[in-house]
């Protein structure tokens, strides 16, 4: 039967572990499912990933291979975020995307990270279609990695990180099989969104990544370290509710359904703005030798080029689905004090932002507060600090969702389905609602793959007039200079005093996430029943 475009033959690509046979769709060579590592299962359970065991023959790579473990999303969020699941031990596998499969084609790679909070999401969710980038000749590579307590957990007899450790293996895949592919080995950028953002800012300050990535994409994500006691908590609240100890050992005899169960129990404590135990990156001494901002600060990584941004409304995401913005304005004062101890902030932070949006409802503040100190304020530390070495280019995501009956605004992962020029998909409408423009998704997509291409998006890098490319609707460059420098500023007032003060607090922009007071936590839950996602 004649392929599209022609073709009569499949693709069939060799991989160190084997020849995989693909598909021809939308002009483009797909492979989905691959396997970079053996099924984190059995021996393999709770360890870094082990190679795949090698195929004879060759192995089909049609559609998507399994997803790991996860709970699934509340339903509050799941009708607005698409989760697949498929089921099979094989999860960590991954998918190519290529215009060409010639190895003398040398075209750019761009490595997909997903987010979802480190516990949800997979390289099978449909907005991360990578046609759109073959189209456009680069090579697009998504995966999965292991979430939750099994890539995150720590415990006293299983290595930390093995999620993270997992994308490591896939970007050491991508070093050594990509070419077969027609990618370029020695021209790959990396790029995620929130918990893949996150795991990109621990790759380009470990040691370990160096060489495997040269330009990176982080999508409302900072460089971060999680608390490990804020971990362990999570691990043991887990633990008490299976009756079992708070081992690997004992966790990897659990069914695993009844464990994401229980993991999606416990993690209703917690959610971005009130915080509380997550699964998180911890410093590790090995793959995370220290915190990663502070080695970003401290120069990791300035020969590498980045590309960094945030969405206007990034909390819409995290409060409006479950009535919590109603909830905060009725708060007030208590809401806003809340807030300034999830940030660590004194009073004099709080009404700056007042001073500065004095029409802005309370639970405006709170979340825009929230977002500058969990997102904003440590990129643009990391953007100041890159300046005069490899170019850092700033953005920000300004349209606004069209779901009916929801005030999402410009929320967190608005801005996936227009980088993936796949605004138009069902599954990215939950989130963008009908008539997202189609204009804003080629102006998007085509400064990422400009970014991959050429090593830069279109706008001028960061400077001592802090560029902003600000994506609001049609294809224009709308360059803003010193965007957000009025609210930054307070921060870096509340920076300085912590300096000169010593205290164990964090300091504004650092890693160490803290939680609200437990009285807020309380009202907040009695009034809107909110879980986390």
């Amino acid at each position: 039967m004649e392929q599209e475009n022609g073709r009569h033959e499949e693709p069939v690509v060799p991989t160190p572990y084997g020849a995989v046979r693909g598909r021809y769709e939308k002009g483009a060579a797909v492979f989905r499912g691959i396997p970079f590592a053996a099924p984190p299962f059995g021996p393999h359970r709770f360890r870094p990933p082990a190679p795949p065991e090698p195929w004879h023959g060759v192995r089909d790579a049609g559609t998507f291979g399994p997803t790991p473990p996860k709970p699934p999303y509340s339903e509050a969020f799941a009708r607005l975020l698409s989760d697949p699941v498929v089921a099979g031990d094989d999860c960590l596998n991954l998918n190519v995307w290529t215009p060409d499969p010639d190895p003398g084609a040398r075209l750019p790679v761009m490595v997909w990270i997903h987010g979802g909070a480190l516990t949800r999401g997979s390289s099978a969710v449909p907005v991360y279609d990578g046609s759109t980038f073959a189209r456009d000749g680069v090579v697009l590579v998504s995966f999965n990695y292991r979430l939750g307590v099994e890539g995150y957990g720590l415990f006293p007899d299983a290595p930390p990180n093995l999620g993270l450790h997992d994308q490591l293996a896939a970007l050491q895949w991508v070093r050594e099989s990509i070419t077969a592919f027609g990618g370029d080995p020695d021209r790959v950028t990396v790029f995620g969104e929130s918990a893949g953002a996150i795991s990109i800012g621990a790759l380009l300050a470990s040691p370990r990544a160096q060489g495997l990535f040269h330009r990176a994409v982080l999508q409302s994500g900072p460089p971060e370290a999680t608390d490990r006691e804020k971990v362990r908590r999570l691990v043991r609240r887990m633990a008490a509710r299976l009756r079992i100890p708070a081992t690997a050992a004992a966790f990897a005899a659990v069914d695993r359904p009844l464990l994401a169960e229980a993991q999606a129990e416990v993690g209703r404590r917690a959610s971005p703005v009130l915080g509380g135990p997550a699964f998180g990156i911890v410093v590790d001494g090995d793959l995370v030798p220290r915190d990663p901002l502070r080695a970003l600060l401290d120069g990791a990584a300035r020969d590498i080029a980045v590309l960094a941004g945030w969405t206007s409304e990034e909390y819409r995401l995290w409060l409006a689905p479950t009535g919590m913005l109603e909830r905060i304005d009725r708060l007030g004062a208590v809401a806003l004090a809340g807030a300034m101890a999830r940030c660590h902030c004194g009073p004099e932070v709080a009404r700056g932002y007042r001073a500065a949006h004095p029409d802005a409802r309370t639970s405006e503040v709170v979340g825009q507060l929230v977002t500058d100190y969990l997102l904003r304020v440590p990129l643009h530390r990391l953007a100041e600090s890159r300046t005069g070495h490899a170019p850092t280019y700033v953005y920000e995501f300004g349209w606004p969702s069209n779901v009916p009956d929801l005030d999402l605004g410009a929320c967190h992962a608005l801005e996936l389905g227009f980088v993936f020029d796949t605004a138009g998909v069902p599954e990215a409408e939950r989130l963008a609602g009908p008539g997202a423009p189609r204009e804003l998704a080629t102006a998007m997509h085509s400064a990422w793959v400009r970014f991959a291409v050429e090593g830069h998006p279109g706008w001028p890098a960061w400077d001592g007039t802090h560029p902003v490319r600000v994506f609001r609707g049609g294809p224009q460059a709308d360059v803003v200079h010193g965007l957000r420098d009025q609210e930054m500023a307070l921060w870096q007032a509340a920076l300085t005093r912590a300096e000169a003060t010593p205290a164990s607090a964090p300091r504004p922009g650092s890693p160490r996430r803290g939680t609200a007071p437990l009285s807020m936590v309380r009202k907040l839950r009695r009034s809107s029943g909110v879980r986390r996602p």
